[in-house]
């Protein structure tokens, strides 16, 4: 599957946004304004202005949304769900060429609010997945103590596990040892 630039960093981004949600003992990662401005930088968003509590709730409700287009059954319920976040957003396409980055297209408005900025861009590059039939690729982690997003760009769309280094490796490793117990058992 090839994925234009903007649109692999809008799902990277997309998917360590949901991976900052409160789950099992870890806490809410955008928990407060440093917090946020922490995630700004990390992810090179660009155009924003000054940020305040506002924005950290603003985000936070965001990131809920995108967790339901993860979690949606199908692609129609996914289209109708990334239809309103772009929609609320009040997505306006422009080319943009920055920050080293070759031509490519932002859809927040000028000036946008950070939760705007990331519906919009984030909601259309998933909009990208759905269009392309692949809204299958936009998975939890299978590991039962993790269940964190990620996107399978995987060329047999296989992938299973968050990281393959830390919770694949953590459940083969597992599995293996219950296998040489029983046949040692």
């Amino acid at each position: 599957m090839l994925i234009p630039h903007d649109t692999r960093i809008a799902l990277d981004t997309v998917v360590d946004l949901m991976n900052t949600a409160p789950e099992g003992d870890r806490g809410d990662e955008l928990g407060d304004l440093a917090a946020l401005h922490v995630f700004v930088r990390a992810h090179n968003i660009s155009d924003v202005g000054e940020l305040d509590d506002r924005d950290v709730a603003a985000v936070q409700a965001v990131r809920s949304r995108f967790a339901a287009v993860f979690s949606a059954p199908d692609a129609r319920v996914g289209a109708a769900l990334i239809n309103q976040l772009v929609a609320a957003a009040g997505t306006t396409p422009q080319l943009t060429d920055h920050d080293g980055y070759d031509w490519h297209v932002h859809y927040f408005a000028p000036g946008a609010s950070v939760a705007d900025h990331l519906a919009a861009d984030c909601g259309m590059a998933l909009a990208f997945i759905v269009v392309a039939g692949e809204q299958e690729r936009l998975r939890r982690c299978e590991a039962p103590d993790c269940g964190r997003a990620f996107v399978d760009l995987s060329r047999n769309r296989s992938r299973r596990y968050c990281d393959s280094r830390t919770c694949g490796n953590r459940l083969h490793v597992a599995a293996y040892r219950a296998r040489r117990k029983e046949a040692a058992g």
